[in-house]
């Protein structure tokens, strides 16, 4: 679990307060009295609503445990998406932490690979790779094979970090735009990850796939960035079990909301992707929800232009943990108190509960 600033620490333990005020009044009697249907002692329901609460507070509340670290010396990563965003600011930390980095750039002569470019150092190469060209993601591997301190030890860690990201309810989305998002999201993922495994198998390594907090519940507006980002998880799961056996780490970051940090959506985005939805859309479907109805829906995405955290600061924490730590978690949530408590309730509770909460 990632370390806990203090704002989430003190939401979740308010959350916790008030769980406890429902466990010690509530449910201690409804389990009592099905304790006393099925012929149980009902000392022993208390004592284990007391154990699976202590058990929720430590996990809530106790920040991360050091669990050992790799050295650098001598190990490199490869990661996606480094144009913008997370992946140009993963390229510049993890060389900063000493690490050779082959920073993967869909626009070479761009400005996040000029601007990795301009370090003029031997332990940071941009590599031309857009990941759904299957052409360039082998030359990418030829590339880092041969630029490798030793390539019979392999590719110390992939971070699948590029991906896309658009909105728009699904009767407003076309099939080409479904495709397009997992594309990237989740094919260019599998297919990075399938060319890279051989290196990464020989260093007994570690990948590391960006996924979201949207892939591990849906919204609405957000179906094909959910289908492609549920997909990621799918994979990193089955993958996880298959290198098991061979030592490899697979460990999932499922970043909340990093709007402004990023800058993935803006005004001009929603603009030009409003006037695409409702241009594309059929003229029943334009019919049927009306203007009014789909405007409503495109000034709420626009509002969320100015929301969500500043820094990033804890993705990449949380990434490098899952590289450099001996024992990485399967999963890392940096995310507001909110949106983790809100995850919790959608993937922990009856749905009914969740979408009258929600939606």
């Amino acid at each position: 679990m990632a370390a806990l600033p203090m704002l989430r620490v003190a939401v979740l333990v308010a959350f916790s307060v008030f769980l406890t005020l429902i466990l010690g009044f509530g449910l201690p009697s409804v389990l009592n009295l099905f304790a006393r249907c099925c012929g149980f002692p009902e000392a022993s329901v208390t004592e284990c609503i007391v154990l699976m609460y202590a058990l929720f507070v430590l996990y809530v509340a106790m920040p991360r445990l050091p669990r050992g670290t790799v050295k650098v010396e001598k190990k490199a990563v490869l990661i996606t998406g480094c144009d913008t965003g997370f992946g140009l600011a993963l390229a510049k930390h993890f060389h900063k932490l000493g690490f050779t980095v082959f920073a993967g750039c869909l626009f070479k002569d761009g400005e996040g690979a000029k601007e990795l470019e301009n370090f003029h150092s031997e332990k940071l190469k941009v590599v031309q790779l857009d990941v759904c060209n299957e052409e360039q993601v082998s030359q990418a591997v030829q590339f880092v094979t041969a630029n490798l301190e030793d390539s019979e030890k392999g590719l110390w860690a992939v971070v699948n970090n590029a991906g896309i990201s658009t909105f728009g309810e699904v009767e407003f989305t076309t099939m080409d735009t479904y495709k397009q998002v997992s594309e990237v999201n989740l094919w260019g993922t599998i297919r990075v990850t399938k060319a890279f495994l051989p290196l990464i198998r020989r260093a007994k390594g570690r990948v590391v796939n960006i996924a979201s907090m949207y892939g591990r519940m849906g919204n609405a507006l957000r179906s094909p960035y959910c289908v492609s980002k549920y997909g990621v998880e799918a994979f990193s799961d089955c993958l996880r079990y298959e290198m098991k056996a061979w030592g490899v780490k697979v460990s999932v970051i499922e970043p909340g909301n990093f709007i402004v940090a990023t800058g993935i959506l803006t005004r001009d985005i929603v603009t030009t992707t409003a006037e695409k939805l409702w241009k594309e859309a059929p003229p029943d479907v334009q019919e049927d929800y009306g203007k009014a109805h789909f405007e409503q829906y495109m000034a709420l995405m626009r509002s969320y232009c100015g929301s969500g955290q500043r820094e990033i600061d804890p993705v990449l924490d949380d990434i490098a943990d899952a590289i450099m730590s001996k024992r990485p978690y399967t999963r890392y949530s940096p995310m507001e108190p909110h949106w983790w408590i809100r995850m919790q309730i959608m993937t922990h509770l009856p749905a009914v509960i969740s979408d009258r909460l929600y939606f």
